[in-house]
């Protein structure tokens, strides 16, 4: 098949830097005012005096409060786990990736507690775990190869990121404060033996149901 030539690059218009800039600054003035408030009732009009923007230039942009928190936490994932040069998410065994994703969340705790207990929250966790599943989905690859079926890939990704969301999203919560990483580190790393290597078949005999009547 022909293939069409690819189109020439072409500078960014001067107020397409002007938005990436607006965007970014907002995103950052929403961080770190939910992060100074602990909550993400912080009203559109302080965020965007915060960013130095109108009301008007936010609506355009995000549509509304929450739809510039959740990009703003997106955006603070991708930038920091995701792309992050420490963090090696294909590895659940991998302590330098675990540890640097401990520490991210640890680091930001006021603004993710904030998001995963305010309106975002389900937004955020959905948005958070479509980020996680290729890692997962990476994983789940490595350890089984061609030996599943694509349904119980997909049951067992899901499963996988939902459990591990699930675990840090109750620290991030409810730990005691300060957060560990280092000790939350050694935690999900005790399970990922469990996770990768399954229930041994061969020495753990079923349940004998005739001593439970």
């Amino acid at each position: 098949m022909k293939q069409e030539p690819s189109a020439p690059t072409t500078p960014q218009p001067p107020m397409d830097r002007r938005v990436r800039r607006s965007r970014s600054a907002l995103m950052r003035a929403a961080i770190a005012l939910v992060t100074e408030r602990g909550t993400t009732a912080v009203p559109v009009s302080e965020i965007a005096e915060a960013a130095d923007v109108s009301r008007q230039v936010l609506y355009q942009q995000f549509g509304d409060r929450d739809g510039l928190l959740l990009q703003a936490g997106l955006d603070l994932a991708r930038r920091e786990l995701i792309e992050g040069p420490a963090y090696d998410s294909a590895d659940m065994t991998d302590h330098a990736g675990v540890l640097a994703m401990a520490r991210h969340f640890a680091g930001h705790r006021g603004f993710y507690r904030a998001m995963l207990t305010g309106s975002c929250a389900f937004d955020l966790n959905k948005a958070l775990t479509e980020l996680i599943v290729p890692a997962n989905r990476e994983f789940v690859r490595q350890r089984y190869g061609g030996h599943l079926d694509p349904e119980l890939v997909d049951d067992l990704v899901t499963f996988l990121t939902g459990g591990a969301s699930a675990v840090v999203n109750t620290w991030v919560v409810e730990g005691e404060e300060p957060l560990d990483p280092e000790e939350f580190t050694d935690r999900l790393l005790r399970m990922a033996p469990v996770v990768a290597a399954g229930p041994d078949r061969s020495t753990t005999p079923p349940p004998n149901q005739e001593q439970h009547r």
